[in-house]
Formats: C-alpha cells, structure tokens, sequence
C-alpha cells in the first residue's frame, strides 16, 4: 500500500561463508592443514551460506517426519517419511564425509577437517545432523566385533546416501543409530531391562522397549540388552541379509521442543534378531567411545549455535539504527555482542581442539586419549549449558523480530537445550569427569599440565589454574560425598579453565583478554553484555560481523 513504506529493516544474511570465522580459520592454520581440506571445508561453508541450503533447513523444519505404522493393506511397515529436503540436506552431509568417512580417510587430521565442516554445515539444520553423527560415533564401538566391522564398517564410510529399508549389504553407504536409554532408566543404562537370549547360530534374540531411539529409519542400531552374562551391546539391523523385516516396531515419534526435522521415536523389540557386539556384560565399556564422540558433536553442535546466534546479532546491530545511530555503534549493545563473541570463539575453540586430540587418540597416542576422556566431558558439561543463555540472549539483540519464527531465532533457542540433555545431561557429565578422574587418577595430572601450558602468559589464568589444582588436590583419600555435591563448580572451574588456556594459547589476543578478565578474574555480572571497561570490543565484534560483501538483499 502506498502508506507502507519499509525502512530499517535488516537484510536477509545470505551468502555469506559460514567458514568464514577466525575462531575456525585459527584451528586450521594452527594444525597445518593441506590446501585441499581447507578448500573442502571453505567450500561447504559457501554452500551453507547460500539461500538455496537456507531453504532446505526451513523446509525440512517446517514439514516435521511423519509415522507410517501400516500401509494401505494393513501390513506392518514401521516407516518414517521425511520431506524431501530432508534428504537433499542427508545427501549433502553425507557427500561431504560427515557422517563416518574420517575412518577410511589416511590423513593426519581427518577429524579436525571432519569436526570443522560438521560445524559450518550446521548453521543450516540441526536435525539431520543426529544420525550423521550416531553413524561416525558407532564405527569404533562397531570394531569390538571384528567380523561385523570388516561386513559394514566400510559402507557406514562411503559418501553415498541410500534411504529406504533394503538388506543392509545390498546398499551402497549405510547410516548407523542408538537405540539406548529405556524409560525406566534414563541415562542409568544399567537398569535396562530389555532381555537377549542366545541362539545356536551365533545370533541373539531381543525383546524389551527402547524410550529413545532417534532417526529411526537408520540401517543399522546398536543396542544394550541383558544377555545371560550383563548388559551387553549388539547390533540390530531394520532388514535382515535375506531382505526380510527385522522386528523393530514405532510405537510413536517423540514430540520435542526442538530438533524437529529429526525423528526421535519409541522401539519395541519382540524376538528381534540381533548380532553381539564386544563380550557379555561389557555393554557399557564398548559404547564409551561412541558416547565420547557423539558428546563431541554436541560440544561442536552447540559452538555452532553459538556463532550462529552472535553472527546473526551483529548482522542485525551492523543494520539497524536506534536512537540516531546504528546499534553496532552503540556502547551497551557492542558490549552485548562482544561478549556473545568471546563465548562463541572460547567454545569454537575448545571444540576443534577436542577434534585434535581425537585425530591422536585415534593414531594410538594414549596419552592423548586419557586427556581427551576428561576434557570431552568437562567441555561438554560447561559449553552445552551456556547454549540456551546464549542463544536467549543473541535472540534479544534482534528485539521483537527475534520473537518471530521468521527470523529463525526461535528454532535456534527451541535447539539449544538439547546438546546439554543428549549424551548425559549436565549433573551426569559432571559425575563422568569425577568417575573418569577416579578411575584414571592420571588424568589429572594430564589436565592440569595442558592447562599450565601457558603459564605466565596471564595472571588471570595462572591464579584460575593456581585455585583449580588446589581444589583438584585437596583431600587424600578424597570426599567423595563432598566432591559429588560440589560436582558443577568444579567441572564449571575447569571448563573455564581450559578455554582459558586454549584462548591465550591460540585465540586472538582481544578475546583472550576478555575472556580471562571476566570468565577467570569474576569481573562480570549474571548476563551478557557486563564486559569491564578496558577491553578491545570493537575488534572483538568486527571478528564475528558478517562482513559487507557477504551480506545479500
């Protein structure tokens, strides 16, 4: 109408490379990293960026998966149909190698340029992501039966996305799920009930309901059931070889607060064939390591939010203008967007280190390993906590169009509480840290040697680490009653330690300034925005704004 006119509005964020992140290009300058892998990851960045990848995340978060129990004759069929942006936004994954590929890939830092790519790819949809990252979690469970890996391991690596139930060798790339937690128990998995009976082939019966099983259209699922020696871990497949159904029925789909382009639903087992995956009663010792790098995706998954939310803040406070001056120049506000920036490049930071260490352990460095089971869910504790507050807050600089769905940002904080739930949620992360410590008292040391790496580079983080390794070594033997109950503060203590550390070590001085000032010296209030005086915000801010050229009407 011609009394409408739309002014100060902010353009649409597009086409700008989600790569295109210091806090990422750091990490890959850092390891050294061929030019090829860094085109790799510079390219699906790009593609990430554009309106067309845009639309299939909306797309495939706007028409949630449907439940098929039946077909048109009454056949039991236990099918999930997706929108087919879903499966374009399977296949890019996919193609990319973020699913399992790093397993067949000879280069040094495969999981760096894996971990790097899952979290460009991100900013698109969340949802799809989860049994991308089931499939690259269960390969090393999967090795602890030999003959089941040599059938399926090199299919759960191949770029090929297939959708659809068929024989599982009969495919050309297969996708791999959990099938875990039972209602009764929760994270507490040794109280399963599910029961696995023996056969004479070799093979396994089981029956017993699963409460959460995501992606449920997953080639491939392992499972914890009670054999006749302890809970145990096995694989179930959704088509047997003879290309007959496996019993896997869909009671329902969970409906979620988020995450809505992912299926999350109820299993019943009645007699499902299953195959033994590492020894009787050792189910939970042969899906630590799965567990260790699904909860690397949600550190991943969270820091990518986390950009995201602060990227498309300082887009906003880059465009809009308020009180005769555009709000990124703006004290309050950039003190809001600097801070959202340091908590995003700390948590960045940490995550593609953990991805480092990944590439060690997984080269045999033992050491590497000890320090990675220790990290992995101190950081997982701590960076998938400050998600929800983060993504709050991001979604605030945008005002009332924050509030709309249109903008995006209430599909982010609707995501941002499930990086914290899955995986173990904050008070189990916490206890691991204390259960990994115990069991590996050298673990410790290992911490806060890393930490102390750069020692006498900052009074700030020389005085956190001085206090962390006193509270570490206090009592011998220790109170373990007393460690349990304080559980959070130490685990906080040492997250923001270590990002600390990680920050003065390898981030830009500006963050690493703000970071130690207010996350280790306590000169901050309860929210963002409280950064003290002194500190370069400008340049913290300019390092997560989308730059001019990326930006498109």
């Amino acid at each position: 109408m011609p009394t409408h006119q739309v002014t100060n509005q902010v353009p649409e964020l597009t086409g700008a490379n989600t790569a295109d992140t210091p806090s990422i290009s750091d990490a890959l300058r850092r390891a050294n990293l061929a030019p090829a892998a860094v085109e790799e990851i510079r390219a699906l960045g790009a593609f990430a960026g554009t309106a067309e990848a845009i639309e299939l995340g909306d797309l495939a978060e706007a028409h949630p998966p449907v439940l098929k129990t039946h077909d048109r004759f009454g056949n039991r069929i236990d099918e999930v149909v997706y929108d087919p942006a879903y499966h374009r936004l399977m296949e890019h994954a996919v193609h990319a190698g973020l699913h399992a590929a790093p397993w067949a890939d000879p280069r040094r830092s495969a999981h760096l340029v894996r971990a790097a790519k899952f979290s460009v790819w991100g900013h698109v949809d969340a949802g799809h992501g989860c049994p991308i990252s089931m499939t690259y979690a269960a390969v090393p469970a999967l090795r602890a039966a030999p003959d089941l890996a040599a059938l399926y391991e090199p299919l759960l690596c191949a770029r090929q996305y297939q959708p659809g139930l068929q024989a599982p060798l009969t495919k050309h790339g297969l996708l791999a799920g959990m099938s875990m937690t039972e209602k009764q128990g929760g994270s507490d998995v040794r109280t399963n009930t599910t029961s696995a009976v023996p056969r004479p082939d070799g093979s396994y019966r089981i029956t017993g309901h699963k409460w959460f099983t995501s992606a449920p259209m997953c080639d491939l699922f392992l499972t914890l059931a009670q054999a006749p020696d302890g809970l145990t871990c096995f694989l179930v497949p959704r088509v047997l070889p003879d290309g007959t159904r496996n019993a896997f029925a869909l009671q329902r789909l969970k409906d979620k607060l988020g995450n809505r382009s992912n299926a999350s639903s109820e299993v019943e087992y009645d007699d499902t064939v299953a195959w033994r995956v590492g020894d009787e009663g050792r189910g939970v010792k042969t899906i630590v390591e799965m567990v260790n790098l699904t909860r690397l995706d949600c550190v991943i998954g969270s820091a990518t939010a986390m950009r995201s939310g602060a990227a498309q803040a300082a887009h906003h406070a880059a465009h809009r203008r308020a009180f005769g001056a555009r709000l990124i120049d703006q004290p309050l506000m950039r003190n809001v967007l600097a801070d959202l920036a340091v908590e995003a490049e700390a948590a960045t930071t940490a995550a593609l280190w953990l991805a480092e260490l990944t590439d060690r352990a997984a080269a045999g460095d033992q050491p590497a390993a000890m320090l990675r089971r220790i990290a992995l869910a101190v950081t997982k504790y701590h960076v998938c906590k400050r998600g929800p507050i983060h993504a709050a807050e991001a979604l605030e600089c945008l005002g009332g169009n924050g509030y709309i769905e249109d903008s995006r940002m209430p599909r982010m904080y609707r995501e941002a509480p499930l990086m914290s739930i899955w995986e173990g949620s904050g008070n189990v992360a916490a206890l691991d840290v204390l259960r990994a410590m115990a069991r590996q008292p050298e673990s410790i040391g290992l911490f806060l040697d890393e930490v102390r790496s750069a020692a006498g580079t900052d009074r700030h983080l020389d005085a956190a680490v001085a206090e962390l390794e006193q509270t570490l070594t206090r009592t011998d033997p220790p109170d373990l009653h007393a460690l349990q109950f304080a559980a959070r503060r130490t685990v906080g203590a040492m997250a923001l330690v270590l990002q600390g550390s990680l920050l003065v070590r390898f981030g830009a001085p500006s963050v690493a300034d703000a970071y130690t000032a207010t996350r280790l010296a306590g000169d901050r209030g309860d929210v963002f925005g409280t950064l003290p005086p002194g500190l370069d915000t400008r340049t913290i801010v300019e390092r997560i704004t989308p730059t001019a050229r990326d930006v498109t009407m």
